[in-house]
């Protein structure tokens, strides 16, 4: 099975089969699971190791010292969960499990030996990086400037997108394990303001939401709704002239 890194990074950019093998045999180093719910690093502590996830999700997440929350991002299959730990001292946030995570700990030897080998890989890599950057800005906006509804039906359709980047969407539905809580620790609002806001795209015909999975019916009205544009993703191989000759 193809690595979700590769598959988020060939957004980016087409490896040589050398290249291939090396994300490959990163993916397939120390897997290691964690329950839902718990942390996989918290703010202040040191790692030798980058996480990838390979299954379920993981976020992002500051607290305050009374209790309150604030999900600042979510990581999806193929995403990295601490790769600036090259630059920082330590974590300045934690990060946690939302399901189940299956996840690889590759050491920060491993990686560093790769994008030092490897100039394609670090390209990459820079992009992913610049391209979190990209979606922390848009979240700001939606804090800043869209209602409720434009707030989670931007942030359902950023999902769509790269869960489907990496093969995790089947007929306009993917699992989501957010709990209307989550939601409200990402957009800002109430729980009970939430509830009313799903309550809204359902009788839109915009989504179904059953259990973990969420279908949507007509993709481009919810984009219409959410004001939504996917070129911050940056998803359509900006990087071809980086691509290897094969």
């Amino acid at each position: 099975m193809t690595s979700p890194l590769i598959l988020r990074l060939q957004q980016y950019v087409r490896f040589s089969q050398d290249e291939l093998s090396t994300l490959q045999s990163m993916t397939n180093s120390n897997m290691r699971r964690l329950r839902a719910r718990h942390d996989l690093l918290r703010e202040g502590e040191r790692s030798t190791h980058v996480h990838l996830v390979l299954e379920g999700w993981a976020y992002r997440h500051k607290m305050l010292e009374d209790g309150r929350r604030q999900i600042i991002a979510f990581l999806l299959p193929g995403d990295l969960c601490n790769s600036n730990l090259f630059m920082l001292r330590q974590m300045d946030h934690s990060v946690g499990a939302l399901s189940p995570l299956r996840y690889a700990s590759v050491p920060h030897v491993v990686l560093e030996r790769a994008v030092q080998d490897r100039p394609r890989i670090s390209h990459a890599l820079n992009w992913d990086m610049l391209v979190a950057s990209a979606i922390q800005r848009e979240w700001t906006v939606s804090l800043g400037q869209r209602s409720a509804i434009e707030r989670i039906a931007h942030l359902l359709c950023e999902l769509f997108v790269r869960l489907d980047a990496v093969s995790q969407v089947r007929d306009n539905s993917y699992e989501i394990p957010l709990t209307q809580n989550d939601l409200a620790e990402t957009a800002g609002i109430t729980p009970v303001h939430v509830n009313r806001t799903l309550q809204q795209l359902r009788a839109q015909g915009l989504i179904q939401w059953k259990g973990r999975e969420l279908h949507v019916p007509d993709f481009e009205s919810l984009k219409q709704l959410a004001m939504f544009d996917a070129g911050y993703l940056h998803l359509d191989h900006e990087g071809a002239f980086l691509d290897a000759n094969v």
